[in-house]
């Protein structure tokens, strides 16, 4: 799968679940992602995705995961949590995500 925020494309190495299989079945998407907390970036999808919750403990920058069964979230901070998430994928090279990301709302499509 394949983010695109503005010019910059990011790649995203999906994990082997139902999760990341059900969303890449709904791609291309399009969504304007609300900031929280100054490390995240999230968007509740118009429609439920398949979830299997378990606690993570360390967010890494560049996880992006589902909250619940339709709250599409990206990290862009390392931090220690004990909410639970589903895991989707993992963006490669995310060395440079806080910049891209920092900024309030973004616009940012998800594609194949």
């Amino acid at each position: 799968m394949n983010i695109l925020v503005g010019s910059i494309m990011l790649a995203v190495a999906l994990e082997n679940n139902p999760t990341a299989a059900a969303i890449s079945e709904k791609l291309p998407l399009t969504v304007d992602m609300a900031e929280l907390n100054g490390n995240e970036k999230y968007v509740y999808l118009p429609f439920s995705l398949p979830s299997n919750p378990e606690p993570v403990g360390n967010i890494k920058a560049g996880d992006v995961m589902l909250f619940g069964d339709d709250c599409l979230v990206i990290f862009y901070q390392n931090f220690k949590t004990s909410y639970t998430y589903t895991k989707i994928g993992r963006i490669e090279n995310a060395e440079n995500l806080f910049e891209i990301l920092k900024r309030g709302k973004v616009s940012v499509s998800f594609t194949k």
